[in-house]
């Protein structure tokens, strides 16, 4: 594929999301759909009603986009659209309920979450197995295991992401840094699918930051952020982890690092308390940093600059290539 359609569906993907927000956000304060702060809560840093209506326009900017360029209506691609349009739905309920100051239930989102994973799944994007690094074997494993690592892979990535969007600009950022890594592998390893979502994905959620640094203008609320979180899986799912080797296994782990580590950290805490896990709470590691002095753009930095570190090292990873 030409490096130029890259360029192309960046910018593309970019001036959609761009050019919509605007619009969406008026249309969010008629209908009442913003993010109200909350005194009684550490989560909520803002205290001006936000509205949430950016996973529109990320939603519409990516798959706009990627029916423009690849013009590919494939069974993978309508279980990748439906699996979106299920978490963009369950994540609006979800966000609507936050905007009367309530808790959408655990389970309903639990339930589509792996339903669009398993969509995904029976499409054909999925871990298949690895490359043996001593004997150039590639090590098939049972299809339950497929299933199983595939499916808490999405998910699991689908949850992180989602957690960690509790303040301005740092799940677009990391979302962003994690899409343009994972497009870099796609590249290097000729996998232009993957490199096109990935590049688009990027140019969504840059647009999306111009609008939601700090102090953010918009959010892309729970709808926006498993949406995110969801593509992610799938581009890794879909390039990164394809022919991958042992070692290389670990690039997209490293890729997704910022979120997936402090999300362990965090899940495994809450069960040693014995609190439960699916609850948000303020425990993620930009609450921690809050806590320990750093201010707002402080906490974003570092955390960028890790997720930066380790992307570095999952590319350094593929340049191995063992």
């Amino acid at each position: 594929m030409d490096r130029i359609i890259y360029a192309v569906g960046f910018l593309v993907s970019f001036l959609i999301v761009y050019l919509l927000i605007p619009p969406l956000a008026k249309m969010a304060f008629r209908l009442d759909f913003v993010d109200k702060p909350r005194k009684d809560t550490e989560r909520k840093l803002h205290r001006e009603p936000i509205p949430l209506t950016a996973s529109y326009a990320i939603f519409a900017g990516f798959f706009l986009t990627y029916l423009l360029m690849t013009r590919e209506l494939s069974w993978q691609t309508g279980a990748i659209f439906i699996g979106g349009v299920l978490l963009l739905v369950i994540g609006t309920i979800d966000d609507w309920y936050k905007t009367k100051g309530k808790d959408f239930p655990a389970l309903p989102k639990l339930i589509i979450q792996v339903s669009a994973a398993v969509l995904v799944y029976a499409a054909g994007i999925q871990f298949t197995g690895f490359y043996n690094p001593f004997t150039a074997d590639y090590v098939l494993l049972p299809v339950w295991l497929q299933f199983t690592l595939t499916i808490l892979w999405i998910f699991g990535v689908t949850t992180v992401i989602n957690f960690t969007d509790g303040m301005d600009g740092l799940a677009g950022a990391l979302s962003a840094i994690s899409a343009i890594t994972l497009f870099i592998v796609a590249l290097a390893k000729g996998q232009d699918n993957s490199a096109m979502m990935a590049i688009m994905l990027a140019g969504v959620t840059i647009a999306y930051l111009r609008y939601n640094k700090p102090p953010a203008k918009i959010f892309m609320g729970d709808a926006g952020a498993t949406f995110l979180g969801f593509m992610l899986a799938v581009i890794a799912l879909d390039g990164a982890f394809k022919q991958a080797t042992v070692l290389s296994l670990f690039i997209p782990i490293l890729a997704l690092g910022v979120p997936i580590f402090d999300n362990l950290f965090v899940v495994i805490k809450r069960f040693v308390q014995g609190k439960a896990i699916y609850k948000a709470d303020a425990s993620q590691a930009h609450y921690r940093l809050l806590r320990a002095g750093l201010n707002h753009k402080q906490v974003v930095l570092f955390l960028c600059l890790i997720s930066m570190c380790l992307s570095l090292s999952s590319i350094i990873l593929l340049l191995v290539d063992v």
